[in-house]
């Protein structure tokens, strides 16, 4: 995994207080706090691509419907085939909420 070069207390940290978060809320309000809206949206458009790429939809209707460049939407294919399976492991998770 490529994470596992940033692996460690800090990181540690960082994923145990996103844990601690018990509603959409408190997600806004943290999120809020810790982040850029750049970066907010970066990687939501990054899981819409995710989302999108999975349900088969090509690059044109992708990048028009999320204004992900081509080269955002490459990088998350090859996550989605070469990756840890995150993006995979949380649609799947979403789609069973969804149920």
């Amino acid at each position: 995994m490529q994470i596992d070069k940033l692996r460690g207390e800090q990181l540690d940290q960082l994923f145990d207080a996103i844990l601690t978060l018990k509603d959409r809320e408190e997600c806004y309000r943290f999120f809020d706090d810790i982040a850029t809206m750049s970066e907010i949206h970066a990687i939501s458009q990054r899981l819409q691509v995710a989302k999108m790429l999975t349900e088969g939809r090509t690059y044109t209707v992708i990048e028009q419907e999320t204004n992900a460049s081509t080269a955002t939407i490459s990088r998350v294919r090859r996550c989605i085939n070469y990756g840890s399976e995150g993006y995979k492991m949380v649609l799947d998770r979403l789609t069973d909420e969804e149920k």
